[in-house]
C-alpha cells in the first residue's frame, strides 16, 4: 500500500526521467547543501548511465541545476547552463569509470569561494531517489531524511566516548555510526546518523572535545512542493 503521494505520483520534476533528471537535480542540490554553497567551481565525474546518456537525457542541465541551488521541479532547470554562467560557476563534465558503483553515480569535486575543496559522491537510485555514499573520502549512507552529524579528530581514546554521552545527555539516539581510522597521520573520521535534532548547538560542545579537529551537523534535505501542485 503507497504510503505517501510520492509513492502513488512519482516526484514533482522537469522530465523526461526521474532517475536522470529528479533524481540528478537532487544529488546537485544535496550537494550544494552538503559543500557550504558559493561554489565557484566543481568537477562532475559521471558513472554507467549517467556518463552514457546525460546530455540525451539531461542530466548535465539537472545536476548544475541542483547545485545552483534548484528543486528537481523549477522550470529554470532547462536554463542551468546560462544560469551558471551569470553566477560565474565554472564547471565540468568528465564521464568516467567510479568502480562497483550504481550505474547512476556521480562524484563532485566542488571548490568553494575561499579555495575550500570538498567532494561528495551519490547516486539516483530511482524514481527521484538518491543516496550519498561519501562525503570527503568518508563512506556514508546520506538520504536527507535524518541529521548527520560529521567529525575529524585525532584518533586517540575517549573521543568517541565523549560525542556519545553528549548525545546522552540531549536524549539524542544514535541510528547508524561509522568511523574511519588512518594510521598514517593518526586521524579519524566519523558518521554518525540520529534520530532528532537537540535542544542546543550539540556542534559546539562536541568541537571542544580534546582532539577535535571539525564538526558538521547535516540537516535534513526538506523541499517545498511548489504552490501550484
Amino acid at each position: 500500500m503507497p504510503s505517501s503521494i510520492f509513492d502513488i505520483m512519482g516526484p514533482v520534476m522537469i522530465g523526461p526521467s526521474s532517475s536522470h533528471t529528479a533524481g540528478a537535480a537532487r544529488l546537485g542540490k544535496m550537494a550544494y547543501k552538503l559543500s557550504g554553497g558559493d561554489i565557484a567551481r566543481v568537477d562532475i565525474y559521471l558513472h554507467g548511465s549517467f556518463a552514457a546518456t546525460y546530455r540525451g537525457h539531461g542530466t548535465d542541465k539537472a545536476l548544475l541545476a541542483g547545485l545552483l541551488n534548484l528543486p528537481p521541479w523549477d522550470e529554470r532547470l532547462r536554463d542551468s547552463f546560462r544560469l551558471a554562467e551569470e553566477k560565474g560557476m565554472q564547471y565540468r563534465f568528465i564521464p568516467t569509470d567510479l568502480g562497483d558503483v550504481h550505474p547512476n553515480t556521480v562524484r563532485f569535486v566542488i571548490t568553494g569561494a575561499g579555495g575550500e575543496v570538498s567532494e561528495i559522491m551519490g547516486s539516483s537510485i530511482g524514481g527521484g531517489q538518491v543516496v550519498v555514499s561519501e562525503i570527503d573520502g568518508l563512506e556514508v549512507r546520506f538520504t536527507g531524511e535524518r541529521p548527520i552529524l560529521i567529525t575529524r579528530h585525532q584518533d586517540t581514546p575517549g573521543v568517541i566516548s565523549a560525542i556519545a554521552t553528549l548525545l546522552y545527555e540531549q536524549r539524542i539516539n544514535i541510528g547508524n555510526m561509522t568511523v574511519n581510522r588512518s594510521r598514517k597521520d593518526r586521524l579519524a573520521s566519523m558518521y554518525i546518523e540520529i534520530d532528532s535534532l537537540c535542544q542546543e548547538d550539540i556542534t559546539k560542545r562536541i568541537a571542544q572535545i580534546p582532539g577535535m579537529i571539525r564538526v558538521k551537523l547535516l540537516l535534513p534535505v526538506v523541499e517545498q512542493l511548489p504552490a501550484h501542485f
